[in-house]
């Protein structure tokens, strides 16, 4: 089955490859760093991170750029509030969101670029719209004249012919109805940061940033845009204008936008108190990989309603994968191969291959993977599984979380579950005793590796290991 995405261009499930090559040129919108992201913004980079995983399981190189919106009008509003500097302001929080972004697991792009250090780019941008006839000046300000661009609201699919010819709007997002003359370039206010320029002394507005750094390093078409489906208008459609009006060809082939995150069914917010950071919920004592699966769990294009009793049960569900890691490791097994059992491992990946090929079916995908583990974990009970399944049982798994990356416990952080006052996940004493087994079996075979994993897994449930000359010793921190 061929890739396919649906694009929100053209409303339609397409068939997914490169303009050239084999490199997908990919333009993700990063973090807005006035504050640590919550997680309704993590949904959306969990979303962004199964695709570039899947893009490269599928045999494509990626050149994937993000971007780090540090200035902007909240930006500059709470760094002002604080006393601070713009880069002192956002630098803490640039280097919170790259910390939590770590700790779920999520894969750094090729290419993380800051908006204050592309200032040149964007005026270079403003300037060749300019020269095209497509830009004003208004009390120092440079703005878009959207009128020049016959075809926006092509993305969003609103209908913006009426809009009111020179009503202009200097503030970064706006009414999701409300087209109007957008700013690029705004003029030096008071206090607030700026740099001298041939445009006059000011900053950029949001919208240009990212055209600007998405051509610098992507070139004219980019293969792929994706960011959460409230970017779509107007930052997204005023990117589509900004750059097609540069280069008269399309931005980018394929919109790719990922849905909204409900917090028990409301909007999370401020004002509802249910407005949760990463931080939030690790010191609650949700482990991150919990947190990822459920992120990664629902489709994304799919609203997902993020409740406590899911998150928990996010833990649950890797618990028994990872028993089941475990049982394949540990458990002797007859000579031989159950050819049954080696049907349902081809099933399981071609089925969670295709799924993920299917606009990327995560709900589809993981069901598979489970199917297969409830049919193995009988197989094991009834004595049917035989040697040979196993590295067949280990590629699944191994498919698996090279996509979902939830197997492996994190060196820190809270429990799979809310329950443990410790913060660890329990272990009984014989899932204690197989750990050690295997660790054991683990150094004599010099996979030191695997037994560090083992050892910091014990650790992380509050175990303490102690080499000694009489023996293993082990005890409950």
């Amino acid at each position: 089955m061929a890739l396919r995405f649906y694009n929100t261009l053209t409303q339609e499930i397409e068939t997914f490859s490169p303009l050239t090559g084999n490199t997908v040129r990919m333009y993700t919108c990063g973090p807005t760093v006035y504050n640590f992201v919550h997680i309704g913004n993590f949904r959306t980079f969990t979303f962004q991170d199964i695709l570039r995983r899947w893009l490269r399981y599928r045999g494509y190189d990626l050149r994937h750029v993000m971007n780090v919106t540090d200035v902007e009008d909240k930006i500059i509003a709470n760094a002002a509030k604080e006393g601070k500097s713009l880069e002192d302001y956002t630098q803490r929080y640039t280097k919170a969101f790259f910390e939590d972004a770590a700790k779920l697991r999520l894969e750094q792009p090729e290419h993380v670029v800051k908006a204050t250090e592309h200032i040149p780019v964007m005026i270079e941008a403003i300037q060749q719209l300019s020269q095209n006839g497509c830009t004003y000046v208004s009390e120092g300000s440079t703005y878009f004249r959207i009128s020049t661009f016959p075809e926006y609201g092509k993305l969003s699919h609103n209908d913006f012919s009426g809009i009111r010819s020179g009503a202009r709007v200097d503030i970064d997002e706006y009414d999701k109805a409300d087209a109007r003359d957008f700013v690029l370039w705004k003029a030096r206010k008071n206090a607030e940061p700026y740099w001298k320029t041939p445009l006059g002394d000011g900053r950029p507005g949001w919208h240009i940033e990212c055209s600007a750094m998405a051509m610098k390093y992507l070139g004219e078409t980019l293969d792929i845009h994706a960011g959460g489906v409230d970017l779509a208008f107007p930052h997204h459609e005023n990117e589509i204008a900004q750059s097609e009006s540069i280069t008269h060809r399309p931005f980018s082939r394929f919109w790719l936008h990922s849905e909204h995150l409900h917090i028990e069914s409301q909007k999370m917010s401020k004002s509802l108190g249910n407005f949760y950071t990463l931080r939030d919920l690790l010191k609650m004592g949700y482990r991150p990989e919990a947190i990822r699966y459920l992120l990664a769990s629902v489709p994304y294009r799919k609203k997902l309603n993020f409740t406590f009793e899911g998150l928990t049960a996010a833990g649950k569900t890797i618990k028994r994968l990872r028993e089941f890691e475990l049982r394949l490791a540990s458990t002797k097994l007859r000579p031989g191969r159950n050819e049954q059992a080696s049907e349902r491992a081809s099933e399981a990946i071609r089925t969670f291959e295709e799924s993920l090929d299917d606009n990327l079916n995560t709900a589809e995908a993981l069901a598979a993977v489970f199917e297969y583990v409830r049919a193995m974990n009988n197989a094991l009970d009834h004595y049917e599984f035989q040697e040979e399944n196993r590295w067949e049982a280990a590629r699944v798994l191994q498919v698996f979380d090279g996509i979902f990356d939830v197997l492996k416990p994190s060196p820190q952080g809270g429990a799979d579950t809310a329950d443990s006052a410790s913060g660890s996940a329990y272990l009984s004493d014989s899932e204690i005793e197989t750990l050690l087994e295997e660790r054991a079996q683990a150094r004599k075979m010099r996979d030191f590796a695997r037994s560090d994993e083992i050892r910091a897994r014990l650790q992380n449930a509050g175990i303490l290991v102690e080499d000694t000359k009489d023996g293993l010793r082990w005890k409950r921190r």
